[in-house]
């Protein structure tokens, strides 16, 4: 079982996780006691939400990210691709219930920054379960981030395993409406 699959092993309904440890910016915060509170909001620009009728390949699947990627974070769209891909081929990323979630550490990014794609129609993706995908929430993380890295693992893995919040996703088509879903669920604090 990969890392990510144990990942969706924690309870569902979180869209943000406290810490008490100081990663600096972007998601330290300013009040006493070095309180981290990452949110999907922080880690999803709203231009990130993309939802497709049909993509034909995995290698399609991760193009589009990485462009997705290279205009609204920047990256370099080859690095970004070759990032995933050479992530993907440690074992898949899609851990069940038409989720996947690749994930991966891009040199000279400063934060962790995600992509999501909704597909009408589900997508091969080697998934532990053997179904298709259809709903894509991709990581891209600093080369070094560590910690900032697992915590949005985590934080997505719990988002993405409520079933009310797939649904959700499942039934809009439109981008604004699906960034409102994943940024707008309960708040559930973690040690």
């Amino acid at each position: 079982m990969s890392f990510t699959a144990a990942l969706m092993g924690i309870s569902a309904g979180s869209t943000q996780i406290t810490q008490t440890e100081n990663l600096g910016p972007p998601c330290a915060s300013a009040k006493a006691g070095n309180s981290i509170h990452m949110e999907l909001s922080e880690i999803l620009h709203p231009e990130a939400v993309k939802a497709f009728g049909k993509l034909t390949s995995k290698k399609r699947l991760f193009l589009d990210l990485g462009e997705v990627a290279g205009a609204c974070y920047g990256l370099e769209v080859n690095s970004a691709v070759n990032a995933l891909q050479d992530r993907e081929s440690l074992g898949p990323t899609g851990v069940g219930h038409g989720v996947a979630l690749p994930h991966a550490r891009i040199e000279g990014l400063d934060r962790v920054v995600g992509a999501f794609f909704r597909l009408d129609t589900p997508l091969d993706f080697d998934a532990v379960d053997r179904q298709p995908v259809d709903l894509i929430f991709a990581l891209f993380a600093p080369a070094e981030s560590g910690v900032d890295h697992l915590k949005a693992l985590a934080l997505v893995s719990r988002t993405m395993r409520d079933p009310d919040t797939c649904t959700k996703l499942r039934s809009n088509a439109d981008a604004t409406t699906l960034h409102a879903i994943l940024t707008a669920g309960p708040v559930i604090k973690a040690a």
